[in-house]
């Protein structure tokens, strides 16, 4: 299954380039699967940094005010999760920190 992130790269005052590459690494050494796109705008501009997790047939998940200095660790963390989830309904997201609050909408697959 083909899971993907997808992180803004113009929100004003972020590093969305730089945290997009730092977590594609992250992604490699943990041997999790995920494909890191950066995106120019995800209309998400009152909530920087913008954060979309998606996969054929898996809920979508759309997170803002992302600290690209500080929540690397739990976007992996969300990351391990969706990868868990069959059809990507994450019903208890603590593993995620702080990330959990950051959570926008989920729309189902």
């Amino acid at each position: 299954m083909t899971h993907r992130i997808v992180v803004c790269s113009t929100c004003e005052g972020t590093d969305g380039k730089g945290f997009a590459a730092r977590l594609r690494v992250a992604l490699s050494e943990r041997r999790m699967e995920f494909t890191v796109q950066d995106h120019d705008c995800m209309s998400n501009c009152a909530r920087p940094l913008s954060v979309a997790f998606s996969a054929p047939g898996k809920a979508t998940y759309l997170f803002g005010d992302i600290d690209p200095a500080g929540d690397l660790e739990d976007t992996l963390a969300f990351a391990a999760l969706y990868a868990e989830c069959a059809d990507g309904w994450i019903e208890d997201a603590r593993p995620a920190g702080r990330l959990r609050q950051c959570l926008i909408g989920r729309v189902p697959g």
